[in-house]
């Protein structure tokens, strides 16, 4: 549910990136966070061990500019890949609005994205959510890579809900803002719609 603060006129949309460790969750916003204009932009928040590895989230807030003259921001969140962060992973999706899949295409990867779709889907179930509520799109991530499954096994895999998808290549930036301009459409569209 998106946050209303008449004081400012402002709405918040809150999308979270969620999916397997080492997927490109982190990248996504590092790249976003590295291409937009900085008086549009917040700081990137990153909670990080050594290894690299988000330990509770990243966070970033976008100003989209004004929309039935409120100003709108998006407030993007990674979830922790690793299984041990489950209670943070849950937490992260309380009051969210919309959520980007973020798989990894290596084959090597197929038990780990499924593992973690079906994690997000029980995590979602604790709110009283389910997949077919909520606004959500898929980026199969790392399409550079020798062994990437092809979309249609992933879809196979993933998209039983036939939602959007992206293939993309986080570390270099494809298709990174295509997902984050489809979520946040569908994200405003729906609450315009309410």
């Amino acid at each position: 549910m998106p946050v209303l603060n008449f004081s400012i006129n402002e709405i918040q949309y809150k999308i979270v990136y969620y999916g397997p460790a080492l997927g490109g969750k982190t990248t996504n916003l590092r790249f976003v966070h590295q291409m937009v204009n900085p008086e549009a932009r917040s700081e990137l928040v990153s909670a990080a061990t050594a290894t690299d590895r988000t330990l509770f989230f990243d966070f970033l807030a976008l100003d989209l500019g004004s929309v039935h003259g409120l100003r709108t921001r998006l407030s993007l969140y990674t979830v922790p890949g690793q299984v041990e962060y489950e209670r943070s992973r849950k937490l992260i999706l309380r009051s969210v609005d919309g959520i980007v899949f973020v798989a990894d295409s290596s084959a090597q990867r197929k038990t780990y994205n499924i593992e973690a779709l079906n994690g997000m889907e029980n995590n979602l179930k604790e709110y009283g959510l389910s997949l077919s509520q909520i606004p959500w799109v898929l980026q199969y991530n790392k399409r550079d890579l020798s062994d990437v499954m092809t979309v249609e096994d992933m879809n196979a895999d993933l998209n039983s809900l036939n939602v959007p998808y992206f293939e993309a290549v986080s570390l270099e930036g494809k298709g990174v803002f295509s997902t984050l301009k489809a979520i946040s459409k569908m994200v405003c569209r729906l609450d315009t719609l309410a």
